[in-house]
């Protein structure tokens, strides 16, 4: 019984391999959206305050998470390249039919793309070669042009979810409007999620970098606004996340079924629906889960009596296998409760600072920060197993199914593996670089000493903070 709720072969045979590899590529690739979305607005709040108020240790945090973002970013560049290969390769069914209207947003991500890699090389030459608000600004366009780029990708992923601007004549499409195709019924709601998603895992995960420095005892400026200023980004992106989920939640409701069908592991059609935690669907049925009476019903339609259709009214040939709607609904209730989580902590920290006025250093309170981090990917990683496997058996919802999306080629497990190969070591390249780097700021110390690569500000002792370029 058990066994029916695992992944299972797929039919064609080539359509399980390709849906891991596309499964583990978009896994690895939404890990560094954050950091190319997000770390780099924290690093300009750095970079401001140093600039407004002459903090030294602010400038020497905004120029170290430079050098961060822009390891990062190439990964991400890297990575996100060879998820454009794989469109093509693995899903021609997808690219081949409906390319005029889902490639569409991803032409608009590469100009994105490019402006983001001239103004990250422009940022990272310029510490000591451009006049500081100019400095500044650059960085300013580096962030508007993550945040071009992320729009473009949700654009495109929200299409499939819920398509629009387009007809179809005899299984072609022939005709395309491209602001209905980018501005679909589910593009703001998760371009707002997907945004505020990407502060929240940025900003614990840098958070909890400090926050395990400042359990070492280490207890200077540098430390303390290292990890405030990412902390009070996520703490503020976190309770809009909630409202933001909740609103998504009854969209998917409205507009899409079969997902929220998955989500609340609901077998027939009706009305005073449990929520029910936990729990697997095997043969049909729910199995082991724990039954909140009503509460489904309540959250979806704020009554008891509102009606949710359940898989029964799904048509039996598109309707989500047993192994897909058990994965779905565990990876909501984890997404939900890793938030729930992450919530506690932010509240916890507003009541600190409300109480003192100052980075809390209580040991338990840090010790939480300094996990925050992996609990904020894991929400991350939940939630995107929500909206993809969601939207199974559909590649395109109504349109295509994934089984037609695949690419009719031979054996596709010897190419998944090098792909795995590949990652893994541009894995440990950038981590090998991240971790060199730290070795080199630790030794500095957190002075203003010269270093031994790249470009430095050091401030005027006389006139504006920072004036001139060239130390």
């Amino acid at each position: 019984m058990l066994l029916s709720a695992l992944p299972t072969a797929a039919d064609p045979p080539q359509l399980l391999p390709a849906r891991e590899q596309m499964a583990f590529t978009l896994g690895f690739h939404i890990i560094l959206v954050p950091f190319g979305l997000a770390f780099t607005f924290m690093m300009l709040v750095c970079h401001y305050r140093a600039l407004r108020r002459g903090d030294q240790q602010a400038l020497v945090l905004a120029q170290r998470w430079s050098k961060v973002a822009a390891v990062l970013f190439a990964v991400g560049a890297v990575s996100g390249t060879v998820l454009t290969f794989e469109l093509g390769l693995l899903w021609p069914g997808l690219m081949g039919t409906y390319g005029p209207a889902f490639g569409f947003p991803f032409a608009v991500e590469g100009l994105f793309f490019f402006l983001e890699a001239i103004f990250v090389a422009i940022y990272i030459y310029g510490w000591r070669r451009l006049p500081p608000w100019p400095h500044f600004f650059t960085g300013v366009v580096v962030t508007l042009a993550g945040v071009g780029g992320t729009a473009s990708v949700i654009a495109a992923n929200s299409w499939m979810n819920q398509p629009a601007g387009i007809e179809v004549r005899n299984g072609r499409v022939v005709g395309v409007v491209p602001s209905q195709v980018f501005f679909n019924g589910a593009f703001w709601w998760e371009m707002v999620h997907m945004l505020l998603a990407a502060y929240i895992v940025a900003g614990f995960m840098v958070a909890g970098v400090y926050a395990w420095g400042l359990l070492k005892g280490r207890r200077d400026h540098y430390h303390r606004l290292g990890f405030a200023v990412p902390f009070t980004v996520a703490a503020i992106a976190m309770p809009l996340q909630f409202l933001v989920g909740d609103t998504i939640a009854r969209q998917v409701y409205d507009r899409e079924p079969a997902k929220f069908s998955a989500i609340e592991l609901l077998p027939t059609t009706g009305d005073h629906v449990p929520e029910t935690l936990g729990g697997i669907f095997a043969d049909g049925k729910v199995r082991y889960g724990v039954q909140l009476p009503d509460v489904a019903s309540i959250l979806a339609g704020f009554t008891p009596s509102t009606t949710i259709k359940g898989l029964d009214a799904i048509p039996a040939a598109v309707r989500p296998t047993d192994s897909a709607v058990s994965i779905v609904h565990l990876a909501f209730d984890v997404m939900v409760a890793t938030a729930s989580l992450l919530l506690l902590l932010a509240l916890w920290f507003a009541w600190l600072w409300w109480r003192r006025r100052e980075v809390p250093t209580d040991r338990w309170f840090l010790r939480s920060s300094a996990v925050s981090g992996l609990v904020a990917l894991v929400c991350l990683e939940s939630g995107w197993v929500v909206t993809e496997v969601g939207r199974q058996p559909w590649t395109v919802v109504g349109l295509l199914l994934t089984e037609n999306a695949v690419a009719t080629q031979g054996n596709l497990w010897p190419l998944f593996a090098t792909v795995l190969v590949i990652y893994a070591c541009v894995a440990v390249g950038a981590l090998y670089v991240l971790r060199t780097l730290r070795r080199r700021w630790s030794e500095q110390g957190t002075e203003a000493a010269v270093v031994p690569y790249g470009p430095w500000a050091a401030p005027a002792t006389n006139g504006p903070p920072f004036a001139g370029g060239d130390a």
